[in-house]
């Protein structure tokens, strides 16, 4: 067997020169190139697609804005509009073409083949419907704060920050902050290195087969495991590029201690892709890793960060300043049980360690509102993830 020689037609910024197989007498080199842009084409027709991750960014955002909204005008959260859109049901969403796409978040919810189905990284089926339970819950909380008045401790209700309005439950969280990066790691990260960037799932049945003969899907430009790929990449990228974890990439990457994140996540998405048309699993295997590494560097240096932005302000205005923060906070902790270490089929923090950290952060009797018990353990939380990634609490406390 001869390697494939491929090229592309968009900008070319580097080659790869790679050993080809083994077997071949004549140990020729593969070698192909890896577009500029996560462009790719077959007979001049693009083969990338992934509008199904694009419509969940979408419905996600919508989510979090209607309870924003609501907040702001002093209105109602409806908790069964919310619930439709969790589950697209009864046309909830302003955007038609969400109503008809399919799509729903929910069945997306801690829902990888890795971690869901074949039960690895310590995952079950009880697990996925409790998680699924959970952000349910968040939708009733923000319901039950929007009918309270001022929010204080043991209420649930409106906290004015500003010129914000925040929902508070009564433990001080904020159930949109909580649903919307929650939802990142339980959806969105989830998707992305348990499902679609698993080899489990790339590998699966004929794909590999089918891919090495350039056997498309039928009525479709692509492979199968061509558009698995793509779909992982469209739930970081897809919407246009700068919603949930692009923006949070974009952060992270801002920190000078972090700056090469960005380019390295970018890079391992094109160079796995072009891997992948050049039938060269073993580089397509590697940019996996890379992926995994850097994707779960985000919600640790954001939680970091939120979790020593919330104590600097403790002391601001009985500490309900803090909370918005902490909320954030929460929620990329939660999405720590989503990683997923290279070598390992199992996330950087377990389910437990993940459950304790986060029930620490709430454990007052009031949650939140027992601020005279926070600083010390904000800085224990902050110290526990710094030193699982290998990066110090002052360094992603500086990214802006």
């Amino acid at each position: 067997m001869k390697p494939t020689k491929l090229f592309f037609a968009s900008t070319i910024i580097a080659a790869l020169s790679l050993a080809s197989c083994s077997k071949d007498a004549d140990d020729q080199l593969a070698t192909y190139a890896i577009p500029a842009t996560y462009t790719f084409e077959r007979n001049q027709t693009t083969t990338v697609d992934f509008s199904g991750q694009s419509s969940r960014l979408l419905m996600l955002e919508e989510m979090g804005n209607y309870i924003k909204t609501a907040a702001t005008n002093g209105t109602v959260v409806d908790q069964t509009i919310l619930s439709n859109m969790y589950s697209n049901s009864n046309n909830p969403f302003t955007l038609a073409e969400l109503n008809t796409s399919g799509k729903q978040l929910k069945d997306k919810t801690a829902a990888s083949k890795e971690y869901f189905q074949l039960l690895l990284g310590g995952g079950s089926s009880l697990e996925k419907n409790t998680v699924q339970a959970f952000f349910e819950s968040q939708l009733t909380l923000a319901n039950q704060a929007s009918l309270g008045a001022t929010a204080a401790a043991g209420t649930a209700g409106v906290y004015t920050d500003g010129t914000s309005k925040r929902l508070f439950a009564t433990n001080g969280l904020e159930p949109q902050q909580v649903l919307l990066k929650g939802m990142m790691g339980a959806c969105f990260i989830d998707q992305v290195v348990n499902n679609y960037l698993s080899t489990y799932k790339l590998d699966e049945a004929n794909n590999k087969v089918n891919n090495t003969n350039k056997v498309l899907e039928a009525n479709k430009t692509y492979t199968t495991m061509e558009h698995t790929w793509d779909e992982a990449y469209g739930y970081l990228y897809g919407a246009g590029g700068t919603k949930f974890w692009s923006s949070y990439i974009n952060q992270v990457n801002a920190d000078a201690d972090f700056n090469t994140l960005k380019a390295d996540l970018d890079l391992a998405f094109r160079k796995g892709r072009a891997a992948i048309v050049a039938n060269d699993y073993a580089t397509r295997d590697a940019q996996i890793a890379v992926i995994k590494t850097k994707l779960a560097l985000v919600p640790a240096v954001r939680a970091v960060y939120y979790l020593q932005e919330g104590k600097n302000k403790l002391t601001t205005d009985k500490g309900a300043k803090a909370f918005h923060a902490l909320s954030e906070a929460y929620g990329f902790i939660l999405s720590l049980r989503y990683t997923n270490k290279p070598g390992t089929e199992a996330p950087y923090f377990s389910k437990t360690e993940v459950d304790a950290m986060l029930a620490s952060l709430i454990s007052g009797n009031n949650g939140l509102w027992d601020i005279d018990t926070l600083g010390p353990k904000l800085d224990t939380l902050s110290a526990q993830i710094a030193a699982k990634f290998g990066f110090t609490v002052a360094q992603a406390a500086t990214v802006n």
